[in-house]
């Protein structure tokens, strides 16, 4: 069994937050093999630990699938002040006598968004509504390639380590089992620090925001990286309780035509021809989504939305919502089986590119997490639950089909669930021992002896 088999058989998926399965991706003869160390979200730490704890595994499992896919460049980037993390890897790779480098980027946002990363390291521009590969590179995460480093090992995917930070009594890396109850991770934070609060999950400038009262039904994915304890009034909060109808009613009323939101747009910056405030304005003039004609050459470029949200969240002087458009716009151009055709409208990288960068810091401030952004996380708290909760999709493509039957036994690491033949998918596997119970679209495994409900 080669590498590419084993990272099949064990289930791992891109852990920076697509899900895309990592066996599909690592395509062979690329050039540049490109692991993202930048954790580039505000208050998020997960990468950074496991890159200060696990720098031996990461190189080894970078270096074999660099040789499995035969890449001529196998580079981790990562930004020049996480010093811990540069001498920890450092030391890991001269100890290996690896040929994994490190290339180091300023601190900005979004620093780990694959296309920008494609760009600073190699100067090279994946087209509009293109891949990496198109320009002969693979992106993969740190916690991937751990994740890629257990599956050499026969260890599948069934664990993840979350931060837990915001208003929470200790900010904690947690080590959950997939499928664990997000209220066993917050508890290992000590709990919310105040009463009247949501949960974001993943980091502030692309995360959900999740209610008090949804909260309990919410569970560990394998795509998660973190969960941030936020007021329940805070501005991103109210920002994403907003409607469709509320946000348009709004651009009709206060987009002032700025283009800052186009300005600071990184997909603009790269040369693609996305302009957020002419979607903005074509939506003022229809004054509905529903209303805009899917076929219009600004409303099809709502497609090349990496939905980073410094159009909303740091850009727009009236506090309208372009990236929530965007996302709305794509979902309805996919429906319609719109595509944009690869490569359309591509420039040149605009000059004031490095000009135009915001900062970690300053996301942090416009966010309203600034408090909370310089805190250290080092305490790693173990979640042990007697129940997990399995969703069959967990990954881009198709969803799992259960392999078991309700009230059988399994044992952790046991594989329980496949995608069906031929069809782009990942396995699941027990995270922890128990009986199974099945529910539509995910699967429920108990140790307490009693049965699921």
């Amino acid at each position: 069994m080669n590498i590419l088999e084993a990272i099949e058989r064990s289930g791992v998926v891109g852990c920076g937050g697509a899900g895309f399965p990592t066996h599909a991706k690592l395509m062979s003869g690329v050039e540049y093999f490109i692991v993202n160390g930048v954790e580039c979200e505000p208050l998020l730490r997960t990468d950074r630990y496991i890159m200060r704890h696990f720098a031996d595994k990461i190189i080894s499992a970078i270096e074999r699938t660099g040789d499995e896919i035969g890449a001529v460049h196998c580079i981790i980037a990562l930004k020049e002040s996480y010093s811990e993390e540069i001498h920890a890897l450092r030391s890991a790779a001269d100890a290996a006598k690896s040929r994994v480098s490190l290339h180091f980027l300023r601190s900005f946002y979004p620093a780990g968004d694959e296309q920008t990363i494609v760009y600073e390291v190699t100067g090279r521009v994946v087209p509009p509504a293109g891949i990496p590969l198109d320009v002969g590179c693979v992106v993969s995460n740190v916690a991937t390639m751990l994740a890629v480093y257990d599956a050499i090992s026969d260890r599948p995917l069934i664990h993840k380590y979350l931060t837990v930070s915001g208003e929470v009594e200790t900010p904690t890396i947690a080590d959950a089992p997939i499928g664990a109850p997000l209220e066993s991770c917050l508890s290992l934070a000590g709990g919310a620090s105040i009463d009247d609060y949501c949960v974001l999950l993943g980091g502030p400038m692309m995360g959900r925001i999740i209610s008090k009262e949804e909260f309990p039904s919410m569970v560990v994915t394998k795509t998660m990286s973190g969960m941030i304890v936020l007021p329940q009034k805070s501005r991103l909060a109210n920002i994403q309780r907003m409607s469709r109808e509320q946000m348009a009613v709004r651009a009709r009323a206060s987009c002032i035509r700025c283009s800052q939101c186009s300005q600071l747009c990184p997909r603009n910056l790269l040369g693609h021809p996305l302009e957020p405030h002419k979607i903005m304005r074509s939506l003022a003039l229809c004054g509905d989504l529903q209303a805009l004609p899917m076929n219009d050459a600004i409303v099809r470029s709502a497609a090349l939305c990496c939905e980073c949200g410094i159009c909303e969240l740091i850009a727009c002087p009236m506090d309208l919502q372009p990236r929530r458009v965007n996302a709305a716009l794509r979902k309805m151009l996919a429906e319609a089986g719109i595509r944009y055709k690869k490569g359309d409208g591509q420039r040149s990288p605009h000059p004031f590119r490095d000009m135009r960068k915001i900062s970690t810091v300053r996301a942090a401030a416009r966010t309203g997490v600034y408090r909370f952004q310089h805190i250290r996380i080092d305490r790693l708290a173990e979640a042990r639950p007697k129940r997990v909760i399995l969703p069959m999709s967990q990954h881009i493509g198709a969803p799992c089909e259960p392999l078991l039957r309700p009230g059988d036994e399994v044992k952790r690491g046991q594989l329980i669930a496949s995608s069906p033949q031929g069809r782009l998918g990942s396995c699941i596997h027990a995270s922890i021992d128990g009986i199974v119970e099945i529910a539509s679209g995910s699967m429920t495994i108990s140790s307490d002896g009693r049965r699921c409900n």
